[in-house]
């Protein structure tokens, strides 16, 4: 049995999705049926009965841009929802799941916070599965002395990332882009706000969060919709039902550059380019979406890549993405390159965006984009807990139930004009977050 509280797997699949996301136009996704449970609860059910699994995951409107001005407290009350529940310890909950051969998983981002559970439909081990999974979920204990041992472990975690220079380029990016909105809040906190959190806090954030009205919950397996019906009322018994969490502010748009030089003690500068990108449910995204894969979304032969790698060797790897959130989530440009070469690698990174917002992608390079957003999806709907993390995001984001069979369309029928005035529109160089991590030749050693 694995249990798992980090997000990244789930980050780097939010990453993925659009890029996979599409079949040609005769295939038919997965049929998709959809209801809300007696307390508010939106669920999503694909019957899947190839294998006798049962995948279960509830996400809750509940990610660190709830958090206000307790940073790291949406990350901790995540956390100790399976460090005891109902009548078990941590101990005893991983006993239980080990035995059936259950998974869990629980983690947060700045949108939302999850618990998901993979088991086998045969009985009595998916009932003992459930039952655990509905205790984490409805009647987590939140002992002082779990606590404690979250609390050193989240501040050990942070003291880890103070010493990586992609951890603090990355968050100085993210302060920077969103300055006063919620989407800046550093999910893993800080040393002052992870000491001054209390046992009250993680309980009022849970009743406040942890309800039915603020959950979907995604359902693949082998069972009919009956059995999916009482799972989903099962698994969302928690506080009563409240409203759902209140819509977040808009992004404001940047009104000027920035740039934030950090000395950092290390070998290579790591560099972030970027601004507000868009909206999951963006009337731009494709034109976003299928530009970008062009820009620097394809790995070794995008633009970005082929003039900063291959020509000048400026950088192993240079890449460029969007990733669409509730409202507008990040549009970033990133790079690794040696502290001598950072000015001109930003510099070359800078003028290949210019040059694709100026004179857009050619049509062969579009052509070569879609057949390549085709290539790799049929792995990607090859499990059902595969299928699963395309339920939530569709669920979560109130995406249209059809939004895998139209993606096929929607993206063949990018032009390359619509890219172009899409990027136009949408990326200003004049208004670019520039943040560069590493050792600034001229400060010698000076700290940072």
């Amino acid at each position: 049995m694995l249990i798992s509280r980090r997000a990244a797997s789930w980050r780097v699949w939010l990453l993925a999705l659009p890029i996979l996301s599409w079949l040609p136009t005769l295939w038919a996704g997965p049929q998709i049926e959809t209801w809300h449970t007696a307390n508010g609860a939106k669920v999503l059910f694909v019957h899947a009965p190839e294998i006798p699994m049962l995948d279960v995951r509830v996400v809750f409107d509940a990610g660190s841009a709830r958090d206000g001005e307790k940073p790291g407290l949406t990350a901790l009350t995540n956390s100790l929802l399976s460090e005891g529940a109902g009548e078990w310890n941590a101990d005893q909950i991983a006993e239980r799941l080990e035995r059936v051969g259950a998974e869990l998983e629980n983690g947060a981002l700045r949108d939302m916070a999850w618990v998901g559970l993979r088991t086998l439909v045969e009985q009595p081990a998916m009932d003992t599965a459930l039952e655990t999974l509905a205790a984490i979920i409805t009647q987590p204990r939140f002992d002082l002395e779990d606590l404690e041992r979250q609390r050193q472990a989240m501040q050990v975690a942070l003291r880890h990332s103070q010493q990586s220079p992609g951890s603090v380029a990355q968050k100085a990016f993210y302060h920077q882009v969103f300055g006063e909105h919620p989407y800046a809040i550093d999910s893993d906190g800080t040393e002052e706000s992870l000491k001054a959190l209390t046992g009250d806090d993680v309980r009022s954030t849970y009743r406040r969060y942890y309800v039915g009205r603020n959950a979907v919950v995604a359902i693949v397996g082998a069972l009919e919709r009956p059995a999916a019906e009482a799972i989903a009322e099962r698994v969302t018994g928690g506080p009563a039902a409240r409203e759902p969490a209140p819509e977040l502010p808009q992004v404001a748009a940047l009104s000027a550059p920035v740039l934030q030089q950090v000395d950092f003690p290390s070998t290579q500068s790591h560099i972030y380019l970027g601004q507000p990108g868009m909206r999951r449910k963006d009337p731009d995204y494709f034109a976003l979406y299928v530009g970008n894969h062009i820009l620097g979304g394809n790995g070794l032969v995008s633009q970005l890549s082929e003039e900063v790698r291959e020509k000048r060797g400026l950088s192993y790897s240079v890449y460029s993405y969007f990733l669409p959130m509730r409202e507008q989530g990040p549009f970033m440009i990133g790079a690794q390159t040696k502290n001598a070469s950072a000015d001109e690698a930003l510099q070359v990174m800078r003028e290949v965006v210019q040059r694709f917002i100026d004179q857009g992608p050619t049509e062969e390079e579009l052509l070569a984009a879609k057949r390549n957003i085709t290539g790799g999806f049929p792995l990607r709907i090859a499990s059902n807990g595969k299928i699963l993390q395309y339920l939530a995001v569709i669920g979560f984001y109130d995406l249209p139930l059809d939004y895998l069979d139209r993606f096929t369309d929607r993206v063949d029928a990018i032009t390359a004009q619509q890219v172009q005035d899409a990027f136009r529109r949408r990326v200003d160089l004049e208004r670019l977050v520039t943040i560069v991590v590493g050792r600034i030749p001229d400060q010698g050693a000076a700290g940072s």
